[in-house]
């Protein structure tokens, strides 16, 4: 009787834990088999700029190794601030994801309180491509060289502005430190993002822009703009006739930026694990290496190791030119 009694109690524990084990295993397979749904790429800039040459040019092998299509999802502002705050506070599922421009993560963080950091906030995933801007005019204005530049600026100081993609982007770093090094001053025009940026140049609306070597590049060859002097250390395989501003005279002059791809904070490994190598995967095809090259950009591929040590790193270096500067983008 004792023995039946156990023995039944037995079977009712047991009944009773079945469905919490069951519970368990859809949470498991669904791990194994993500991504389940099409995935969202935020973008700090708006369509037809650096950040979406660039990303473009990723998507259909990347969406071919993920088996899910990239929805573009845009949100511009702030100089990628509104974007970064979006993608730090999505549920960390692997269904969202940050395009990033290293502005948002390497110059806001030095001149603002920000909603995010810069490394705690995200998951990294791997570095996409890097590469300089490119100063270009109107063709209106009457210099076609840095030297020209510099000697109509120092006779008209502040009487010039020049335009960029947004108050802390690399354009508006690029100006500041081109002002200091050649002791001139500008008036700083900011844009929500490239493309509006140029199209204003284009018009005639502001005389001077730090621009994507990617976006200004056909406007440049259809004469619409010209170009004055590239930011890298080296000219960009693009424009190999348009020297670098450093070669022209400032000495040390350098300005690069990076893209890179992000999640929101504690991404589950299998998730970050396979974005990485399908992302890695990605960069390492030809074509897509040429189509970003055509861009104004050259592919960069990192692991996540190296996306947070290069994150590290450029907070440190913006740092010391905003603190000089004394740059506020509020």
């Amino acid at each position: 009787m004792l023995k039946s009694l156990a023995k039944r109690r037995m079977l009712l524990r047991y009944a009773l834990a079945a469905p919490l084990l069951c519970l368990g295993t859809p949470r498991r397979a669904q791990s194994r088999t993500w991504p389940e749904k099409p995935i969202k790429l935020v973008l700090g800039y708006p369509a037809g700029g650096a950040a979406d040459g660039v990303a473009r040019q990723l998507q259909v092998k990347l969406e071919a190794q993920l088996g899910q299509p990239l929805i573009f999802d845009y949100r511009p502002g702030a100089t990628g601030m509104i974007a970064a705050d979006y993608a730090a506070r999505a549920a960390p599922d692997g269904y969202t994801l940050h395009f990033v421009e290293s502005g948002a993560l390497t110059i806001l963080p030095n001149a603002r309180k920000l909603s995010y950091d810069p490394l705690s906030s995200f998951t990294p995933i791997g570095l996409v491509a890097s590469g300089g801007s490119v100063l270009v005019a109107h063709p209106s204005v009457p210099v076609n060289n840095v030297p020209q530049l510099i000697s109509m600026l120092k006779g008209k100081p502040g009487a010039f502005a020049f335009g960029t993609a947004g108050l802390g982007s690399f354009g508006h770093l690029a100006g500041e430190l081109f002002q200091s090094m050649s002791q001139t001053e500008m008036t700083h025009v900011p844009y929500k993002g490239g493309a509006p940026a140029m199209i204003d140049l284009i018009g005639g609306q502001v005389p001077l822009l730090f621009a994507s070597i990617g976006s200004a590049l056909p406007y440049i060859e259809s004469g619409k703009i010209k170009a004055l002097g590239v930011t890298s250390a080296k000219r960009a395989a693009t424009l190999p006739t348009v020297p670098t501003v450093a070669e022209q005279g400032l000495r040390g002059y350098e300005v690069t930026m990076w893209f890179a791809l992000v999640g929101p904070a504690k991404l589950p490994v299998e998730a970050a694990s396979r974005l990485s190598s399908a992302l890695t995967d990605t960069l390492a095809e030809s074509a897509v290496q040429t189509a970003i090259k055509r861009q104004g950009y050259e592919p960069t591929p990192g692991t996540p190791q190296q996306l947070h040590d290069r994150i590290q790193t450029d907070l440190a270096k913006w740092s010391k030119v905003i603190r000089d500067r004394k740059l506020t983008f509020e």
